[in-house]
């Protein structure tokens, strides 16, 4: 299984601080993103490459942290 994703969009619009992403392989498939997360020079109609990575230490610090309040509620009650 795969930890990371890597994938291209193509910026297809900006509404109201949301930029429009296409899916490339696929532009039915829309999504939208703060325009603050995007790279400063980006335009519309440029292409953007996105990865997405599983960040596996933050999720199970998470999980410790979820199953830490958990114990102590059920401690009360």
């Amino acid at each position: 299984m795969q930890d990371e994703s890597t994938f291209r969009v193509s910026l297809d619009r900006v509404e109201e601080g949301l930029a429009v992403l296409l899916l490339r392989e696929e532009e039915s498939v829309r999504f939208t993103l703060p325009c603050s997360l995007l790279p400063a020079d980006a335009r519309e109609g440029d292409i953007l490459e996105l990865t997405v990575r599983r960040d596996v230490a933050a999720t199970e610090e998470a999980r410790r942290r979820v199953a830490e309040r958990i114990a102590r509620l059920r401690s009360r009650g």
